[in-house]
């Protein structure tokens, strides 16, 4: 019988080309590399927090959908960030001219741009100030608005370029302002 567990030491480092290959032979894993090389691996949702992370994933969808401005990727999706890290939202969504510019081949590996915006969802297992830290990696690495969901407090953490966080206490809804004109997304069953 194989064991499948890994063992990462601490220091370990991987180039984007080994990210990729491990990645590649590990698909069941949910892995992430930072801007240093570090590797990160992280343990798979609970279903509750799966189940309203699509919630917020199929609104998003819905909404492109309707509207066709961008393209949307869920948790699974990887993305190689301007400053390196290899990093995988929650959800997230491109504008559709940005990802045109992108070969096919770019397209169909890592995306080797920042999204536009991006959602994390905090789950239970999750400490606050890692996923603060991604956050701020997303602005400034080009992302325009991001939402950090922190179903425990019922807060939303609200991110944007070049400006201070905005903390929101218990919102039934969020507007996705300038950078997803029209959406409205529906917290009821995300809290």
């Amino acid at each position: 019988m194989l064991n499948n567990t890994i063992t990462i030491p601490q220091t370990f480092k991987v180039t984007h080309e080994q990210f990729q290959q491990i990645a590649a032979v590990n698909r069941d894993l949910r892995l992430e590399r930072t801007a240093t090389g570090e590797l990160i691996v992280m343990p798979p949702t609970g279903s509750d927090t799966g189940k309203r992370n699509q919630d917020v994933s199929g609104q998003l969808w819905q909404w492109n959908r309707q509207t066709k401005l961008g393209v949307v990727f869920d948790s699974s999706t990887g993305f190689q960030l301007p400053n390196g890290a290899d990093r995988s939202p929650d959800a997230s969504w491109v504008k559709l001219e940005r990802w045109q510019t992108l070969t096919p081949k770019q397209q169909e590996g890592f995306a080797p741009l920042c999204p536009d915006f991006v959602v994390e969802l905090r789950s239970k297992s999750d400490h606050l100030e890692p996923l603060r830290e991604k956050m701020r990696e997303y602005m400034a690495n080009r992302g325009c608005l991001g939402w950090l969901i922190d179903r425990k407090n019922k807060k939303v953490e609200m991110y944007r370029q070049n400006q201070d966080v905005e903390i929101l206490d218990n919102p039934s809804t969020l507007s996705g302002e300038d950078v997803l004109p029209g959406i409205v997304l529906d917290l009821t069953d995300v809290w």
